[in-house]
This record gives structure tokens, C-alpha cells and sequence, in this order.
């Protein structure tokens, strides 16, 4: 519960604010066109730094890294509450997103090596995959809550109190393996890796406002792939790599973080325009917008800790990945069909509840095979990729699916605009419109994330290979 703990604050910090981010605009005085960094300067730092914050767990030790992303991340976030600036709260989010990259992957490796036995290990995983799982929806709904009935800052000082009882929890209950003192920093991979994480991430947000075409985001992107494939050729002649390649030439390894990357971009899809649906177009306040969620949240809690946690020692996982995303996917078609007047309980609720029930189908799968049988001395830079494959696929699937949202709304609105006194209600179709296109491309993505679990994930069951073992230089 404490590693889940850690979690959750790291994930719910990812959503919570996007409630809260109007009172925020309104009171700092951010622009239209800036407002979007409070988003995306927590993800570019978080997700460029996963890699990092791995390693340096595996060199310092993984309850000390715990512990210290813990107080940085409360430090960062009182910082961000006090915030008397848009710079200032700017700056405060990419320094949440910093600790965060190296909370998230001391957490879980602590979970891997912790938890070897196969039925404490399913648990173990059901826990914190339930937690990992819905903390989105959850951040949703706090964010909801604190900003209505508190104020928007308080979404960020929520996090100072959790991370005060995930320090004397860790301190009372987390074992402190030690570190690797005799294994070297990769600085050079670091700055490749890193470098071409940010680069492609911060190319995708940019994206959102300036267009797929525009000379700079093409640039970055170009740039980002650049440094990513200088990065991987370096990792074949460093004598201590950040990322050893037999973690991902493994191919049960490289499909659960193919899996998770594509889930993850269809998930964030309708957490973006499932809350906007609600807030603008059917008019719920930020808590109904936000307890809208919890159907969603509840069916992954109880996915995860009484169905995939229960299963997988039994089966394979991707008996339960693969109809994990054809559930999702089933979830989705419900919201295909919106309209501007779409009632809760029969076109919103069966969509959100399948969601649910299919993420807590993958989340939980995902996390514990990606992270089996991996050396202790890898299992901080392991779980560090599995973080990173689900935060880069956020960031790119909020980014992708949003500008073709807003690209087919603006083509509605153009095409049925003939009679200016419908206006207003054009205006409403054509956003519904947009939201409707990508969330079809949200599903034709969540079931490619199907079909990669089903060709990749080729490991029989997770129980034979429970206990960290060293792995090999060579995985076929």
C-alpha cells in the first residue's frame, strides 16, 4: 500500500489539475496559448527522465530514491500551490515531473523484488496496477472536489500529506536493498535518451496548436528520432548502458510496453474528451464532471484485484491482455455515437464501466511480465520503461487525438454552417463531431494494442519466472 500509494500521487498528478486549470488561468493570468505548459511541463520532465531516474535507482538504492522522490515531490508541489506566477507554477510542475521520473520507478521495482512468490506477487500487482490504473479518474475527480469546494491550489497541496505518510511508511515497512556501487552513470546515454524523450514529446504538444506540417514540430520530431536512434546505437558500445538492450530485444518485454504505450494513448483520448464532453457540451460543474469517472474507476479496482490478480497465475497473460482491449474497445464504440444531449446512464455509463473493466484487464498484466525475471540490478531502469511507455503514450495520444478532434470539428462546423441563427448549435455538433472521429481512432488504436499483446506477449504464465533472475546478455 505504500508503493501503491506513491503511485497513485505520481499518476492522479497527471489529471488532477486539468480541472482545476481554468481557475488557475483566470487567477494567474495565463494566456489561451500558454496555459497548456501547466499539462505539459509535468509530462515532457516526467517522461523524459523516467530512464534516468531508473538507473540512479538501481546505482543509489531503491527505498533512498523513494524517499527522496517522495520529498522532492511534495517540496515541488507546495511550490506549485504557493505559485504567484504562471512561470512559477510552470516551473514548479516540470520539477513535480523530475521527482516524479524517479519516484515511479523505485516504486515499482521495490514492488518486483519485494514480492516473488506467485500468489503474494499477484496481489502485490493487483494493488498497485488498481491504484496505477484509475488514478487518472481519480485525479479527476479530486481535482473536481478541491477546486470546487477549496480552491485549484489545493490540487497541488493534496500531495504534500500523502507523501508525508509514503515517507514514514517506507522508513517503518520498505526493505533497503542496497545499491549497485560497482555499475557507472551512462551520462552520455542519458542526455541521448533523455534528450530524444523531451524532444519528440515536446514536438507532439506542439502539435496540438501549430499543426502535424509545421516546419518546427516536424523538425523536433525529426530531431527527437534523431537522438533516440543515436541513443540506441551508443547503448551497444557503453561499458554501463542506461538502458541494456536484452531488456527490450526480450519480446514478451517489448510487447507489454508496446501494449501499454497504445492502451494508454486510447485511455488519455477519453479521459481528454470525456471531460470536456461533460463540462461543455452537456454542462456538468468540475465534481459531477469529475464522479462521472467513478464508475470507470471502480471497474478497474475491482478488475485488477479480483480478476487479474486472481487469474494470472492460472493463465497466460495475454489471455486476459487481449480481451482486455477488445472490452476497451467495446467501450469506446458507446461514445462514438454521442450527441449534444446524450443521457448519462444509457450511452455514457455501459461505455465507461467495459472501459474500465478492460484497462484492469492490461494494467495489471502489463506491469507484472514486463517487470518478471529481470536482474535486481535492472529492475529500476525495467520499470522505469514501463512508466515511460505509458507517459509518452499519454502525452501522444492526448496531443494525436486532440488536433483530430479539433481538425474534423472545424471541417463540420465549416461544411453545415449556412444559417447563422443555428450558430450556436452547429458549434456544439461540430465539437461533438470531433470528439466522436477520434474516439474512433481511440479504439482502432486500442485494438492494435490487442493484436500486439497477442503476436508478443508469448510468456505462458508469469509463475515460473516470479523470482528475479539474472537475464541473460541475449534474449531471442
Amino acid at each position: 500500500m505504500v508503493i501503491a500509494l506513491a503511485q497513485l500521487m505520481v499518476v492522479l498528478d497527471a489529471t488532477i489539475v486539468n480541472i482545476a486549470l481554468p481557475s488557475a488561468q483566470r487567477a494567474l493570468g495565463m494566456s489561451d496559448g500558454n496555459r497548456q505548459w501547466v499539462i505539459t511541463a509535468y509530462t515532457l520532465a516526467f517522461g523524459g527522465l523516467l530512464l534516468l531516474g531508473g538507473r540512479i535507482a538501481d546505482l543509489v538504492g531503491r527505498r533512498r530514491t523513494f524517499v527522496f522522490g517522495l520529498i522532492g515531490f511534495a517540496t515541488a508541489s507546495a511550490i506549485g500551490g504557493a505559485a504567484a506566477n504562471s512561470v512559477m507554477l510552470y516551473g514548479a510542475r516540470a520539477l513535480q515531473g523530475a521527482f516524479a521520473a524517479v519516484l515511479a520507478p523505485s516504486a515499482l521495482s521495490l514492488l518486483t523484488t519485494t514480492f516473488t512468490q506467485p500468489k503474494e506477487r499477484g496481489k502485490a500487482f493487483g494493488v498497485y496496477s488498481a491504484l496505477a490504473g484509475s488514478g487518472s479518474a481519480i485525479g479527476l475527480i479530486m481535482g473536481g472536489l478541491l477546486t470546487e469546494y477549496l480552491n485549484w491550489r489545493w490540487c497541488l497541496y493534496v500531495n504534500i500529506p500523502i507523501a508525508v505518510v509514503g515517507v514514514f511508511g517506507a522508513f517503518a515497512l520498505l526493505p533497503d536493498p542496497p545499491g549497485n556501487a560497482r555499475a557507472r552513470l551512462d551520462i552520455p546515454g542519458a542526455l541521448l535518451g533523455c534528450g530524444g524523450l523531451v524532444t519528440i514529446v515536446y514536438g507532439v504538444s506542439e502539435a496540438e496548436a501549430r499543426g502535424w506540417t509545421d516546419p518546427l514540430v516536424l523538425a523536433l520530431l525529426a530531431g527527437g528520432v534523431a537522438l533516440l536512434t543515436a541513443f540506441v546505437y551508443w547503448q551497444t558500445r557503453a561499458p554501463s548502458p542506461l538502458l541494456p538492450l536484452h531488456i527490450i530485444k526480450d519480446r514478451t518485454r517489448a510487447g507489454c510496453f508496446l501494449t501499454m504505450a497504445l492502451a494508454v494513448i486510447g485511455m488519455f483520448g477519453i479521459f481528454l474528451f470525456m471531460t470536456y464532453y461533460l463540462q461543455v457540451v452537456l454542462g456538468y460543474s468540475p465534481v459531477w464532471a469529475g464522479l462521472a469517472f467513478l464508475p470507470m474507476t471502480a471497474a478497474i479496482v475491482f478488475c485488477t484485484t479480483q480478476i487479474s490478480a486472481r487469474l494470472l497465475r492460472r493463465v497466460a497473460p495475454r489471455v486476459l491482455m487481449v480481451p482486455g482491449a477488445l472490452l476497451a474497445a467495446s467501450g469506446m464504440l458507446f461514445f462514438t455515437h454521442l450527441t449534444v444531449d446524450a443521457d448519462y446512464a444509457g450511452r455514457l455509463l455501459p461505455g465507461l464501466i467495459l472501459m474500465g473493466l478492460g484497462m484492469g484487464l492490461i494494467f495489471m498484466p502489463v506491469f507484472a511480465t514486463a517487470t518478471a525475471g529481470v536482474a535486481p540490478q535492472d529492475s529500476g531502469v525495467t520499470s522505469a520503461t514501463v512508466n515511460t511507455s505509458q507517459q509518452v503514450g499519454g502525452s501522444i495520444g492526448t496531443a494525436l487525438l486532440n488536433t483530430i478532434a479539433t481538425t474534423s470539428g472545424a471541417v463540420y462546423i465549416a461544411a453545415h454552417l449556412t444559417n447563422p441563427s443555428r450558430k450556436a448549435l452547429i458549434v456544439r455538433e461540430g465539437v461533438v463531431h470531433g470528439y466522436t472521429v477520434a474516439i474512433w481512432w481511440a479504439a482502432g488504436i486500442m485494438l492494435l494494442a490487442g493484436l500486439v499483446a497477442g503476436l508478443m506477449v508469448t510468456a505462458r504464465t508469469p509463475r515460473n519466472a516470479t523470482a528475479p533472475a539474472p537475464v541473460p546478455e541475449s534474449v531471442p
